[in-house]
């Protein structure tokens, strides 16, 4: 299969995506919500839902569920699953494993600027290199100085955008990294030249996350890449469907909220 086409599987006809990260349990125990989720796989793609991001226990243990929408496997973890800053990352499976697992494409880490840069970038290359040969897309979550948020310059747009096309420069397809909320979000995507999906985001309730979208959508974003704010929303179902009303029918954060209201 062309990556080509594999990718026309991630993001919808319009060229975006709402992507669901189901990938916590590599890097950390705060996964509440997660599971309950998956089991209802079925009605968030009918909401809207693109792509989820997964684990590959995930996908030997919820083949049924994870049919209903396409995949992408989680190839790094966490060095220490009870420390949530996620302090290192190492590399776990291969693109050869997520072929043979069923998956559409591959996710990895970089931390530029961080202790361990070298380490994941060599990951990311090698990633790369394999995803090529196999046309399998390669997403790569690029975040400066490491995991959290530590300091002024691990999130200011300039070096967000540096780290992106880093990790752009050494073959990823897609780039998924944080967004300020700022105008200067429009570097990130611009320096990149690749689809970038905009990671998490502040967990402000869903009045709070649609206006958030709305501001990555803005300012050049081709979706989301969201956990908790879906899976640990009261009404993930609703949630989907005011993010793909964002995303992918131009609403308003406003609409988008009402439509979470009134669903």
């Amino acid at each position: 299969m062309l990556k080509q086409r594999r990718l026309s599987r991630i993001f919808a006809k319009d060229g975006k995506s709402v992507t669901l990260a189901l990938d916590g349990y590599y890097f950390s125990t705060k996964t509440n919500g997660i599971d309950n989720t998956i089991r209802q796989l079925s009605r968030l793609t009918e909401s809207g839902l693109d792509c989820a991001l997964v684990t590959y226990g995930m996908l030997k243990n919820f083949g049924e569920e994870l049919n209903a929408i396409p995949v992408i496997l989680r190839v790094d973890s966490t060095v220490s699953i009870f420390d949530n800053t996620v302090p290192d990352t190492t590399s776990v499976f291969s693109v050869e494993d997520a072929l043979a697992a069923g998956a559409d494409g591959v996710v990895c880490m970089t931390f530029p600027g961080a202790f361990n840069e070298e380490k994941t970038h060599v990951m990311a290359m090698r990633l790369a290199q394999a995803a090529d040969r196999w046309n399998v897309p390669l997403i790569v979550e690029s975040l400066p100085y490491g995991y959290p948020v530590t300091s002024d310059d691990s999130n200011n747009p300039a070096v967000i955008a540096a780290s992106a096309r880093a990790a752009v420069e050494m073959g990823a397809d897609i780039i998924k990294t944080r967004f300020t909320g700022t105008a200067q979000d429009s570097l990130i995507v611009e320096a990149a030249g690749v689809p970038v999906l905009a990671l998490g985001g502040p967990k402000t309730g869903a009045e709070g996350y649609f206006k958030f979208v709305q501001h990555c959508m803005q300012v050049g974003a081709k979706g989301v890449a969201v956990g908790r704010n879906i899976t640990q929303d009261p009404h993930p179902v609703k949630m989907v469907a005011g993010l793909n009303a964002i995303i992918h029918e131009n609403a308003t954060a406003e609409e988008a909220y009402r439509l979470y209201k009134a669903s």
